[in-house]
């Protein structure tokens, strides 16, 4: 158990790195897939929200893996995660479908709540507050 405290900010990190890269990846293979939930408000395209939004993506999530950018990356994906979730509610609020699959109030509940782990995950990552050992 002594081992798994020790190394687990590096587990969050490498885990939560990982899922962004992923993520950020998939907004230039496939970002057609993305721009259903791209909120109707914003200027151009929504292509171009989705290729814009996948550069952060990247590179935050690369940032999480490398420990000397971990704590900056950790603060920085937090507010990115922030700003993102205006897509998800935008998906909530206008009953959006996903892959021709309309959500349930329980899975955006479950998708926001979600988001709120990520962002705690990366403000501690990004050293914005501690867990006691004790």
């Amino acid at each position: 158990m002594k081992i798994l405290w020790k190394y687990h900010i590096d587990i969050l990190a490498f885990g939560l790195g990982l899922f962004f890269t992923y993520v950020g990846i998939l907004h230039f293979i496939d970002p057609i897939w993305f721009t259903p939930i791209v909120p109707d408000i914003l200027p151009f395209s929504d292509i171009f929200w989705v290729i814009l939004s996948g550069f952060p993506e990247v590179i935050l999530g690369i940032g999480l893996l490398i420990p000397k950018t971990r704590c900056l990356s950790g603060k920085l994906t937090a507010i990115l995660l922030v700003l993102l979730y205006w897509g998800n509610l935008n998906m909530w609020i206008n009953n959006i479908p996903l892959d021709g699959i309309t959500f349930t109030t329980t899975d955006h509940i479950a998708r926001g709540l979600a988001q709120i782990l990520m962002i705690a995950i990366a403000c501690y990552i990004g050293g914005w507050f501690k867990i006691s050992k004790n």
